[in-house]
């Protein structure tokens, strides 16, 4: 792999050159943050206009998806009796390419500059988002130029997470607080698709198109933000770190920005590097030409295949509300009314409101406890009643659905961001690897190219059930979540009995 260069304006600006590690740190949480906000911000589109797209609400009918005269609207091909159908193979499309390409750029970032990697991924996901708008200012009615629109931009999209993964993980690998740290950072999802929904709920009253061109315009703009400022390891920043344990139990700090300055730091100090989130090898362990894991050796680290399996069916249940969760609310009476596909589009930003908090404290948690599946397990099962209440009760009344909602966004989202990231990071960074800091992208796309094959398959199982009514749906949700728990059986009897003989437990599972 040939060295990661600096970003083109710290070359410029001496001023940038000259910062130390809580600059940057701060710099490179802000804009990895950024930039898959901005990811998930051009996701949300699609869910938004597909009650737009499809079969339209009959007039003094609750059951939408009954044959009627009146539910030939909508746009072709999405908007006859199997409108429902199309739209989920449209999710189908962009999930399964992306879910491929994941696989993929776990090793591409492992072995390239991770700023240029990331920077192009989300200029071209930005281009194709445009691109599927186009498809209202030109009266595109050919579900081809749909997928393949789809699928391209699922192919640059997945370049995303392995690469932001790996520049918080270059900064911050051994945080003694990175379950909190990430489960913060995490949020950029329920951000990005709080303001997908804003943005393209506002959009659509103008024409669905303009629904797709801000989001895309706006993951394009964060992509030459990523490229002229980024700062992918503190190598490159000039802060490449070298330690040497003494017998008092102290570290000499050595960083190459002043040089022969020594800071003596002791191995508890909060201070020390380790909390300032300069993970342990980066310097003279891991220089930058450490050979990067195989594929099939990443699969076999310990605790990899048991959390992948959990994303797969914990990422199918979020990824279902992601691209549905509005359609559903158009199409549900809420107190004996229908909501317009504005309203419905603007209250699903409830779920990711509780997505937040849900990551934030699932990523506390987990750091209290010491315990990454013991966590994971009991935000899935708590998820369970919450989803029964949700589709039992959430259609009553407006404050019952916006509490329900939010209670269930929090119970499934954190798992999910609790696993992609922190988890992700831990066994990335593991003892089994020796220090290797190369395999972090690798597992991490493993881990999340698992969980997105699952995300490409909710969706379009509910396009084709949903029609069979939508306890059908809940029912695939409840199934999903109780799967996702028992996968993670083994992780959660191994953290129990290291918790009882006094082990940590994060990062070793």
């Amino acid at each position: 792999m040939s060295p990661a260069k600096p970003p083109p304006l710290m070359s410029l600006i001496p001023f940038l050159r000259n910062k130390g590690i809580l600059f940057h740190n701060t710099v490179v949480l802000t804009i990895t943050f950024l930039a898959y906000a901005s990811f998930h911000a051009a996701r949300k589109p699609p869910s938004i206009v597909k009650s737009v797209l499809g079969p339209q609400i009959p007039t003094n009918e609750t059951d939408p998806l009954h044959d009627s005269p009146h539910s030939q609207m909508g746009w072709a091909p999405f908007n006859g009796t199997e409108g429902t159908h199309r739209l989920g193979e449209l999710d189908l499309a962009f999930l399964s390419s992306y879910a491929f390409g994941m696989f993929f750029s776990g090793h591409f970032a492992d072995t390239t500059d991770l700023r240029i990697f990331l920077s192009s991924g989300m200029v071209l996901s930005g281009l194709f988002t445009i691109a599927f708008g186009f498809g209202f200012w030109f009266r595109v009615h050919s579900l081809l130029y749909y997928v393949v629109v789809q699928v391209l931009c699922g192919l640059c999209q997945s370049t995303g997470w392995p690469s932001v993964v790996a520049v918080v993980g270059n900064w911050f690998g051994n945080s003694s607080k990175k379950g909190l740290i990430m489960g913060i950072w995490n949020s950029h999802t329920s951000v990005g698709n709080i303001l997908g929904s804003i943005i393209a709920s506002s959009m659509i009253k103008y024409g669905w198109g303009w629904s797709f061109f801000w989001p895309g315009l706006f993951v394009f703009l964060i992509g030459l933000v990523v490229y002229f400022f980024l700062v992918v390891s503190p190598e490159v920043a000039g802060l490449c770190v070298e330690t040497e344990i003494e017998m008092n139990g102290n570290v000499e700090v050595i960083s190459s920005d002043v040089p022969g300055k020594i800071e003596e730091l002791s191995l508890l100090d909060p201070g020390a590097p380790d909390s300032l989130g300069v993970s342990q090898g980066v310097g003279s362990k891991d220089d930058g030409h450490s050979k990067a894991i195989g594929f099939i050796a990443a699969w076999r680290l310990p605790g990899v295949a048991s959390f992948a399996i959990c994303l797969f069916f914990s990422k199918l249940v979020a990824y279902t509300f992601l691209y549905w969760l509005p359609f559903y609310l158009r199409h549900t009476a809420v107190a004996g009314v229908h909501l317009s596909h504005e309203t419905a589009g603007l209250l699903s930003t409830i779920f990711d409101f509780g997505g937040v908090l849900g990551g934030v404290m699932a990523g506390l948690i987990s750091d209290k406890l010491g315990a990454r599946a013991i966590t994971s397990v009991s935000f899935l099962l708590l998820s369970i009643p919450a989803l029964v209440l949700y589709r039992v009760f959430g259609s009553s009344s407006m404050s019952s659905n916006i509490g329900l909602m939010f209670l269930t966004g929090s119970l499934v989202n954190g798992p999910y961001a609790l696993i992609t990231t922190a988890v992700s990071a831990d066994l990335g960074t593991q003892s089994a690897i020796k220090g290797n800091s190369r395999a972090l992208a690798t597992v991490t796309a493993i881990i999340d190219g698992t969980g997105s094959i699952g995300a490409a398959i909710g969706p379009v199982l509910v396009g084709y059930i949903s029609t069979s009514g939508w306890n059908t749906v809940f029912a695939m949700l409840i199934t999903s979540v109780f799967t996702a728990s028992l996968s993670l059986i083994p992780a959660v009897i191994s953290e129990v009995q290291n918790l009882r003989s006094g082990i940590p437990v994060s990062g070793t599972a």
